[in-house]
């Protein structure tokens, strides 16, 4: 559980230094970086709270 923590606060931590790379240098490739980045980190965060909840149920 720990390192899965870990690894969505790295994902969001990494978005968020490619947004600021986008601030910084106006390149528009950090930016879709950025975006990429958190699409799949929430993506993985849902699949995991499923994994969870399914893991109740049964």
């Amino acid at each position: 559980m720990l390192i899965f923590r870990w690894l969505a606060t790295l994902l969001v931590l990494s978005s968020a230094l490619a947004f600021i790379f986008y601030l910084g240098t106006g390149r528009p490739h950090y930016k879709k970086l950025g975006f990429l980045i958190l699409k799949w980190t929430v993506v993985a965060a849902l699949a995991f709270f499923v994994v969870l909840f399914a893991g109740r149920i049964a």
